[in-house]
């Protein structure tokens, strides 16, 4: 029987964890299609769960803790004008919660696996759908806002600008314990991941009049305060970019499919982004296997449907949950009595921490 072709289209880490993934399925030959020009660095961080991680080991093997670092303590801050609550903490004594990474560090193990497979990358700006004809299955994961999307999507997304930005950063220093935790502060969310015995990233999400010239020293100002460190801590690798909620309603059309952030871009206050990635690349992998072990044509097969239909209700639920939650922790005086209330009777229940921690490993599907 002659091989079925797909192509995974895109080199960021979607479309490299997609090609792996996707590459022992039977009978199934994948080809990886590149943009020509040099890949561009990408100096930022990312976080995943537990049950992410154990995907990636069963894609690619034992990965080492020190690219891929472990967390056991999770502690979520609210700031109020007179103190900051620890609403909600854990923390474990054997299992991990939680593991970040940096992304060109992993990018280059993706990279080596792709060679050591011997899986085909093909080198092409690719612009229509119509160049793609050849291939059983086109899976576009080129980022957000790729024009080839128009092709496929025939209803409106889900959008909304949060007129915010987010900065992000490395830090090196010379503290003892540094653990992951998210603080919620009046000029916006700001999250705290060790990826390194004495480096950590940060992601803080404020509103876009918030830049000033002298940016660096608010930053390790700020970090400083809230680690309780007093002194100098050394900034790295300064980025920013626009925060926007845009989830899409439509995945595919005949025999392409969206995958990334081109399906969907939440708000990183609940670092759940990639996770949701990792979870469709997870199913797809899955369904596309059944059919194709049953010796059935992925064009035959309603594959592509079944992958929307398992994944598009979470996805869509957890971003807007997680818009939600971001309007939650707004500051607003009004609500601030309310706010205080609640979130300190959080921290006492012990079953909303267990369902809190329950959805942040597995997600909403069961």
């Amino acid at each position: 029987m002659k091989k079925q072709r797909i192509c995974i289209v895109g080199d960021g880490l979607s479309g490299l964890m997609t090609v792996i993934a996707l590459n022992n399925l039977p009978n199934v030959e994948v080809h990886l299609i590149a943009k020509k020009n040099k890949r561009m660095k990408d100096k930022r961080t990312t976080a995943i769960s537990k049950s992410n991680f154990d995907f990636f080991e069963n894609i690619i093997g034992k990965l080492n803790n020190k690219l891929f670092w472990p967390s056991k303590k999770i502690n979520l801050f609210y700031e109020t004008s007179n103190q900051k609550i620890n609403f909600l903490n854990f923390n474990e004594n054997k299992n991990n919660l939680m593991y970040v990474f940096e992304n060109d560090k992993v990018k280059e193990i993706l990279l080596r696996e792709i060679k050591k497979k011997k899986i085909k990358v093909i080198k092409k700006d690719i612009k229509k759908l119509s160049e793609l004809e050849n291939y059983d299955l086109k899976v576009l994961c080129l980022g957000r806002n790729s024009k080839i999307y128009q092709e496929i999507i025939n209803s409106r997304s889900i959008h909304k600008d949060y007129k915010e930005i987010a900065l992000t950063g490395y830090v090196k220093h010379s503290l003892k314990d540094v653990s992951t935790s998210q603080f919620f502060l009046k000029e916006g969310p700001l999250a705290i991941l060790p990826f390194s015995k004495n480096s950590f990233s940060f992601v803080w999400s404020v509103k876009k009049e918030f830049i000033k010239k002298n940016i660096k020293s608010v930053i390790s100002s700020k970090i400083c305060k809230l680690l309780r460190f007093d002194k100098k801590v050394n900034i790295s690798n300064i980025q920013s970019y626009p925060l926007t909620l845009n989830l899409k309603r439509t995945y595919y059309k005949n025999e392409a499919l969206i995958l990334g952030e081109g399906l969907h871009t939440i708000h990183p206050v609940a670092g759940q982004g990639f996770n949701l990635v990792t979870r469709d690349i997870k199913k797809l992998k899955e369904v596309l296997k059944y059919y194709t072990g049953l010796g059935i044509s992925i064009k035959s097969s309603p594959a592509l449907k079944d992958f929307s239909n398992y994944r598009k209700s979470e996805n869509i639920i957890t971003g807007l949950g997680i818009d939600v939650t971001h309007f939650f922790f707004k500051q607003n005086k009004l609500l601030e009595p309310l706010k205080e209330l609640i979130l300190k009777n959080f921290s006492k229940n012990n079953t909303l921490k267990k369902i809190s921690k329950f959805i942040s490993n597995q997600g909403l599907s069961i």
